[in-house]
Formats: structure tokens, sequence, C-alpha cells
């Protein structure tokens, strides 16, 4: 899987990134304390590099400190882990893409 890098809002060099492929979103960030590999945390801060008009297609869980919990398929592939830096304390997983739609959005 070729991946775009959107950008990262970190403070330490690591966590949280973004990545596209034409379908989808790849998210490094970090482990949550249950080590379930599909679930992820990430700052909030992460979201401003969505792509226009797009958004993350799945539940985004607010932690109430400025974060979110988030599940998706984990990525294990070699070749796109080798496309990302990924620490320890990290993983990374795989969400769709889906299209913004807003109620502002509709016609009046």
């Amino acid at each position: 899987m070729q991946l775009r890098f959107l950008g990262v809002d970190t403070r330490k060099q690591g966590s949280p990134q973004l990545y596209a492929t034409d379908e989808s979103y790849v998210l490094v960030g970090w482990k949550l304390p249950d080590d379930d590999p599909s679930r992820i945390e990430i700052s909030h801060g992460l979201l401003a590099y969505l792509e226009r008009g797009s958004c993350i297609g799945t539940l985004l869980k607010d932690t109430g400190h400025g974060t979110f919990h988030l599940s998706g398929e984990p990525v294990t592939d070699p070749k796109t882990l080798a496309q990302m830096k990924i620490r320890d304390n990290e993983q990374s997983i795989e969400v769709p893409k889906a299209k913004e739609i807003r109620p502002d959005d509709e016609a009046s």
C-alpha cells in the first residue's frame, strides 16, 4: 500500500501521524492499555490534516483531555509499516476515508 504523508501533531517526534491512500486513512497513534491492536489514541489536532471534504469513517470517542480513541484495521504489511516511523508505544490502523456531509451543505 502506497501512503501519502498528510501531517503529524506531536510534541516528542512521534505520534500521532496521518497518512492517506486513495480510499483510506492510515493513522499512527498511541497504544491503549487494553493492548488491542485495532484501537489507538490520537490528538484532536491531527484531524486538521484530513483531506478537504473528507472525514475519518469510524467513530471517534472523545477522552475529555484533548484526544480521541478510535478503532480500525491493524496495519501489519511490512512494506506499509516501513513507510512510517512507529515507536514501541505506538501502533498503526487503517480506517475508511468518508465524504464529509454537514447539515449546512443542504440546499435551502
